[in-house]
């Protein structure tokens, strides 16, 4: 799939560094504003317990999990909706993207500078939406004006457009971002039709020091507190420990520092497992002798769609799938020990795929 997270920020709070530990991909990491120009895009592989467990029953000959492509993005600062800094690059390359994930400092080092001098979660993140929200307003406001237009014709539908849009500009006058704003069926695809960046899901990275990254500190609850009527999670990431995670080699040594520092993963797998979240993305699996393989689909799919991941001739000859749930794959240890248990489904073109599920779909071309 194409889908795709951002990650954003203002300069100098940890994004080229998370952005490494996802992808050790090596982007620029600079105690300077702008470091990163021009975004990195990245392919992050997705952890899943589910897929080794499949794998220990199956034996393939090769396992491959899912991924998501992750995108870091230029720094941004007051005025980037009128140019600033990098504004104009910055903001077309959140359009680009369908989630964001918003790093936000939440650590005191006097030895990374700040671009506003001091510490402040609540102040940096004020910053970003209001330059989103600025540029927003600006898309709205030129809808506004050609929908006032076609109100005067007289057409029901073109006067409904008008009304909405002129809530939604009142409500983006506010400071509040449009994911906050009701929409309902009746005009939702006119909402999407304005591409709006402040509509795309949000997730909130504190990057903390190491010894908040379990329990958070004043910084991160501040921040916390802030976005609680926003219907967005926040994460608590330690930036510095992530980057010395990847730069250990064998998993037991990952494991030994990881009890040190008390914690039971690392921090980029939660964030991981949170964009993908964040995507309203599911995973279901293949499973054979050649490979037991996870597959991404947006939540709601049916089976054609999903049979279509793989290959658009399994969608259009599509003719069943045949579905195991994977806790009972996991219960009875074989395919062949569920199909005698009579839980093997088989379903057809209606059928909502389930996270979890695995699948092998039956076609005809």
């Amino acid at each position: 799939m194409a889908l795709k997270c951002g990650i954003v920020g203002l300069p100098n709070v940890g994004k080229s560094t998370l952005f490494n530990a996802l992808t050790n991909a090596k982007a620029l990491a600079a105690n300077y504003p702008f470091a990163t120009k021009e975004p990195n895009l990245g392919v992050i592989t997705v952890p899943d317990d589910r897929l080794k467990r499949l794998a220990d029953i199956v034996e393939p000959q090769r396992i491959l999990p899912t991924t998501v492509d992750i995108l870091d993005i230029a720094g941004l600062i007051k005025g980037a909706s009128k140019g600033e800094g990098l504004g104009n690059q910055f903001l077309a390359n959140i359009r680009e993207v369908d989630a964001i994930v918003h790093v936000v400092r939440c650590f005191v080092d006097d030895n990374v500078i700040h671009v506003d001098g001091n510490v402040d979660p609540v102040r940096d993140k004020d910053v970003i939406d209001t330059e989103l929200i600025f540029k927003d307003l600006e898309t709205v406001e030129k809808r506004l004006d050609k929908l006032s237009k076609l109100a005067k014709s007289g057409v029901p539908a073109d006067k409904i457009n008008f009304e909405f849009v002129k809530r939604l500009n009142a409500h983006l006058e506010t400071g509040a971002p449009a994911r906050a704003f009701e929409v309902t069926e009746q005009n939702i695809e006119l909402y999407k039709d304005l591409y709006l960046l402040t509509s795309k899901p949000i997730l909130y990275v504190c990057n903390v020091d190491e010894n908040s990254a379990k329990e958070g500190n004043e910084f991160s609850k501040k921040l916390t507190e802030q976005v609680k009527n926003e219907n967005a999670e926040v994460i608590l990431i330690s930036a510095s420990i992530e980057s010395e995670i990847i730069q250990l080699e064998e998993d037991e040594e990952k494991m030994m520092f990881l009890e040190e520092m008390n914690l039971t993963e690392p921090g980029v797998n939660r964030l991981i497992r949170s964009c993908y979240k964040l995507l309203n993305l599911i995973t279901y699996f293949t499973a054979g002798e050649k490979e037991v393989r996870a597959w991404t689909v947006k939540s709601g799919s049916t089976a054609p769609q999903a049979a279509g991941v793989i290959h658009t001739d399994f969608e259009k000859g599509f003719i069943r799938a045949e579905v195991i749930k994977y806790e009972e794959y996991i219960k009875f240890g074989s395919e062949a020990a569920v199909k005698e248990a009579g839980k093997l489904g088989v379903e057809g073109k209606e059928y909502i795929v389930k996270d979890g599920d695995v699948m092998h779909f039956r076609f005809n071309v």
